[in-house]
């Protein structure tokens, strides 16, 4: 897959599974921490780490697969909690605002703009409040069977 996609000029980026909503199974059984798929990878591949982090501002960790020259991204919410880096918040099509995807603190967004005489002063205000309510860290975990998923939200809900 990974000569293929590159063939095509497309990277690729895999996850580690997300504790969020209820899906009927058990997360334990989907979970494969990605840094043992990376392992997997290198007896395959020459995997060089890019510094393009920061560049992006995106959770994924890349690296340059020197057999394709293609990138391959890495976001790994549960072997390596990324969340103080991350500088990404969710708005979604109810107006609602969330600072993080692991969490269920959120900002409305649509009733203060309701409420408030001065629209913008409200934006404003509302997304100056949710850029400092940021956490330091989600509280995913994926640890034991029958767990009950981290946030009864699923990522589709919020937009992620």
């Amino acid at each position: 897959m990974i000569a293929w996609a590159h063939e095509k000029d497309m990277d690729l980026t895999l996850i580690e599974v997300m504790p969020l909503g209820e899906t009927g199974e058990d997360r334990i059984d989907q979970y494969i921490p990605l840094p043992m798929v990376r392992d997997q990878l290198e007896e395959t591949w020459t995997l060089h780490d890019l510094d393009e982090r920061q560049k992006n501002a995106g959770p994924s960790r890349y690296v340059r697969v020197q057999e394709t020259g293609g990138k391959l991204g890495f976001i790994t919410p549960l072997t390596n909690n990324f969340c103080a880096g991350c500088n990404r918040v969710r708005v979604t099509c109810t107006g609602r605002i969330y600072m993080c995807l692991g969490q269920d603190d959120h900002i409305d967004l649509r009733q203060a703009l309701r409420e408030s005489e001065d629209p913008m002063g409200s934006l404003n205000t509302c997304l100056d409040r949710a850029l400092f309510k940021k956490p330091e860290r989600h509280e995913f975990a994926i640890d034991r069977r029958g767990q009950a998923p981290s946030l009864p939200r699923h990522m589709s809900v919020t937009g992620g």
